[in-house]
């Protein structure tokens, strides 16, 4: 056999081997459609929410509000205090926590901003440190040494809790002894303003209904999303508390209640209103951080799962939730495996004609499945709508396949990421 043949069937396998992983990958989130049309046709969907539990303010439990905050405009700042302030919670009942790691000259607002807060009656603190050792992690394991209410709520400072937010969730966090937080759905108040944040909220309407709350109401592992939700302080503690060895604290933390026994919680109504980034480049960098963080998290924790207690079903779920991100390089070696491919042969395809059939019939359930019923349980608009923004996802994808499969490989292998805040238009904040 000729080098030459040889390296053709080399990269031939590349090929195969590369397109049936993304066949796998298709085929772990067609399990979420498939169950929420079990839901829908059981009538589970019409049930009465959780969120209906209530209770007087008299027995409501201390809670903790950790704003995490960095450089962060004024404006922001003070639209974010101010959501706060309108929660409706008994203020000898409530905490705020002000984590504040900006630099000296951007403290100055924050500072009188609390100041004002706590002359109208809060318990609010301006924590500041002296260094950002551990980032966001650090700064939340900083505010829960000085604090001990049983409850934690977290907001990143661009997202907006209704008044309400609070007593829905707190009460049903409550009531679930065995559960260690509960995760609320996210919206966006920018997600008009172009075809990349219209995107951004189909793909995070597909996130909290299919794979949040199908996954939750199944009893499968779903992770805490880092901001609009509400953890039980002895989750934390049980967990081994924050840790800064991953740009996902809030994936790490979950996988590892999840191994100390607590369960998550997800929360439908009332939504937390945030912003998604609306430039290219921006949402590479906020993808390009969470993708390095999920393999962060693989690398740590994926021995520890399968060393567990837990059922075979249970590890594979688990290994789904932390190992997806892995799907961007494998598509992207797929893509540039082929490319060389169709080069050696000069203008010839290789043999994948069935694998490309198969993802080609995959590729409209689960695309479709993912996206369309979240599309039509939150009324977003119409088909024509839909049609135009769901054909955007492809391009997207491959573009975010080949932009982050070297530092998704680099993190499994050890590597480590500086953490890299996500830039917004925070004019809608």
């Amino acid at each position: 056999m000729s080098v030459y043949a040889a390296l053709v069937r080399t990269v031939d396998a590349v090929v195969i081997a590369a397109l049936l992983g993304v066949i796998m990958i298709g085929l772990g989130f067609l399990l979420l459609p498939l169950l929420y049309l079990l839901e829908w046709a059981g009538g589970k969907l019409k049930a009465a929410p959780a969120s209906a539990i209530r209770a007087d303010d008299r027995s409501l439990p201390n809670v903790l509000i950790q704003l995490p905050i960095y450089n962060e405009p004024s404006r922001v700042v003070n639209g974010l205090l101010h959501a706060v302030a309108a929660l409706d919670w008994p203020r000898d009942k409530l905490c705020i926590q002000i984590l504040d790691d900006s630099d000296l000259e951007n403290r100055a607002f924050t500072e009188r901003a609390v100041a004002l807060l706590c002359e109208r009656g809060f318990r609010a603190e301006h924590l500041v440190r002296n260094d950002r050792h551990g980032y966001k992690a650090g700064a939340l394991a900083a505010g829960l040494a000085v604090s001990n209410e049983p409850y934690v709520a977290i907001l990143d400072a661009d997202f907006r809790p209704t008044p309400d937010w609070l007593k829905s969730a707190v009460p049903l966090l409550a009531a679930h002894l065995s559960a260690g937080f509960v995760q609320s759905r996210c919206e966006f108040s920018n997600a008009e303003t172009n075809w990349l944040t219209r995107a951004q909220s189909l793909l995070f309407d597909s996130h909290f209904l299919m794979e949040q709350g199908v996954r939750a109401r199944a009893g499968m592992l779903f992770q805490f999303n880092g901001t609009g939700g509400i953890w039980r302080r002895r989750a934390i503690e049980e967990a081994g508390g924050w840790t800064a060895d991953s740009l996902c604290e809030d994936l790490d933390l979950t996988i590892r209640a999840a191994l100390a026994g607590w369960k998550g919680l997800f929360l439908l109504n009332p939504p937390v209103a945030g912003l998604v980034p609306d430039r290219v480049r921006h949402w590479r960098v906020q993808q390009r951080r969470w993708a390095t963080g999920f393999a962060q998290i693989a690398r740590k924790l994926s021995v520890r799962l399968w060393q567990s207690g837990w059922s075979v079903d249970r590890k594979l779920q688990a290994g789904f939730l932390i190992l997806y991100q892995g799907a961007l390089p494998v598509i992207a070696l797929a893509a540039a495996a082929l490319l060389v491919d169709v080069i050696l042969r000069r203008g010839g395809m290789p043999p994948v004609g069935p694998i490309f059939a198969a993802i080609f019939i995959l590729f409209f359930p689960v695309v479709v499945g993912m996206t369309l019923p979240p599309y039509l349980e939150l009324k977003r608009g119409g088909l024509g709508r839909y049609i135009l923004t769901v054909c955007s996802l492809p391009p997207l994808i491959l573009y975010l396949s080949v932009a982050n499969a070297r530092p998704i490989v680099a993190a499994f292998l050890g590597r480590g990421e500086v953490f890299k805040r996500t830039p917004k238009n925070l004019g809608e904040a």
